[in-house]
């Protein structure tokens, strides 16, 4: 086998790969052994005829082509190990002959990743004040949920809500046909057309009225676009919401019950705060990393931004799967090509990859790690939280146990924790924190260990494209 080194650069090295047919010889054996056992060779029972036979039947070409499934990644892999070459990601492979194989790997290699001043870096906060309106606000919406509809003598306001006959024909074609139905006449209810919800205002129980209205020409269904139609419409009841008054006895009917209203708004304004706390906190994560990417200068193979706007693809069709979407059925609908889709994707995926790149360097420079103490500690903690529940099963406890115990599990937990860690270590940079010594009390020589990274890679005088960022 004969490996040449090209275009070698301290982020991407392309190996180019010609094999011997020695080389080849076992991955074939591997293509005839899938073959045989598929087809059925006349004079041999399935399985059992000779390899120049089956080569003879199927061609060369054909067990090559199965071959190059196993023998490019394989032979690529040994390529690596030999070469003491550490890829960063999958390389990308382009086969530029069968006979003999040959083929090229483009492998990109660590990032090298200059953080800058990033101790320097300040990032302001937003203060987190719960006003009263946004407590009376949700105080509101609570006593919507326990609003009691209620008969009334008068005829139907906006709000109301409505038992109706409906009968609507377009050209004697009928378009809507409800018995009974609830309907909430609104200003902005554009049901069953724009502008109904109108004509239901001033009727009253057991009230009949006909009445014909023109469709709004820009009408999403185009078939019913700018036509009159012809509605019939019987009204069977009007009932009006009725809130609870906002006093102690509505704050005991509340979730598990509190002693007096003044309890139950103290527990919203808690809930509030607590939920703008974190959209605080979220918030200055994201301008924190905002602000390290600015400050970074990334240098790294092109392969990487690729390989990044290939998972964030995988992550939306998982999505839409998880929708009952396929990406084709998606495509259609939003009238766009898969071209299109990937380039309006790519932004996303290059800011999503050099946040990544620079937290993880952030987390070397500043020595961030995961014990197996803090992981122990985060399963105990989870254990205690379901064991306070009463009601929780001993078998299920046990199910936990044997779930947090699992290496993969326990591999999840290390990579949250850790990712938490960073960020609040970015954080604690950013609102300055730290003085220059760092928070371990060693010497204020961080900001100088995240100089560029260098690859120490040897390299061929031949040079080639390197992809400088700044984030």
């Amino acid at each position: 086998m004969k490996v040449t080194r090209d275009n070698a650069t301290p982020i991407e090295i392309t190996l180019t790969v010609e094999l011997e047919p020695e080389d080849e010889n076992p991955f074939l054996e591997r293509s005839y052994r899938r073959t045989v056992s598929r087809v059925n060779i006349p004079g041999f029972r399935r399985g059992k005829a000779p390899r120049h036979i089956v080569e003879s039947m199927v061609g060369r070409p054909a067990l090559l082509q199965e071959a190059l499934e196993f023998m490019v990644p394989e032979t690529l892999n040994k390529v690596l190990a030999d070469e003491e070459v550490s890829a960063f990601a999958e390389p990308s492979i382009e086969v530029t002959d069968l006979e003999p194989v040959s083929f090229t790997a483009t492998v990109p290699l660590e990032p090298t990743i200059d953080l800058g001043d990033y101790r320097s870096l300040r990032v302001e906060s937003t203060p987190v004040d719960v006003a009263d309106e946004e407590v009376d606000d949700l105080m509101g919406r609570l006593r919507e949920e326990q609003a009691v509809w209620e008969p009334v003598e008068r005829p139907a306001q906006y709000g109301d809500r409505l038992n109706i006959n409906v009968l609507g024909t377009i050209d004697g074609e009928t378009v809507v046909d409800d018995q009974d139905v609830e309907y909430v006449p609104n200003e902005d209810n554009v049901l069953p057309f724009p502008g109904f919800a109108p004509n239901l205002v001033g009727m009253s129980e057991e009230e009949e009225r006909e009445f014909a209205m023109t469709i709004p020409e820009d009408y999403p269904r185009e078939q019913y676009a700018g036509k009159e139609v012809q509605f019939s419409v019987a009204v069977l009841s009007v009932k009006e919401k009725n809130l609870p008054e906002p006093d102690d006895e509505f704050a005991k009917s509340v979730g598990e019950g509190f002693d007096d209203v003044e309890a139950l708004r103290s527990n919203i304004r808690e809930s509030l705060t607590n939920q703008a706390e974190a959209a605080a906190r979220n918030e200055l994560e994201q301008k924190s990393l905002d602000a390290l990417c600015e400050a970074a200068v990334v240098n790294a193979s092109p392969i990487l931004y690729e390989r990044e706007l290939e998972a964030l693809q995988a992550d939306r069709e998982r999505m839409l799967q998880q929708q009952g979407l396929d990406l084709a059925t998606y495509l259609r609908f939003m009238g766009k090509t898969t071209d299109e889709f990937m380039e309006e994707m790519r932004p996303s995926a290059e800011k999503r990859l050099l946040g990544g790149l620079v937290l993880r360097k952030l987390a070397e420079v500043e020595a961030i790690e995961v014990t197996d103490e803090d992981i122990q500690s985060e399963t105990d903690r989870l254990l205690e939280l379901s064991t306070s529940d009463e009601d929780t099963e001993q078998s299920n406890l046990d199910s936990l146990r044997e779930f947090l115990g699992s290496a993969s599990t326990r591999d999840n937990i290390r990579s949250s924790l850790h990712s938490r860690r960073v960020l609040e270590r970015l954080t604690d940079i950013t609102q300055g924190k730290l003085d220059e010594a760092g928070d371990d009390g060693e010497s204020a020589t961080a900001a100088e260990s995240a100089e560029e990274t260098t690859v120490t890679e040897p390299t061929d005088d031949t040079a080639g494209e390197e992809t400088e960022t700044r984030a």
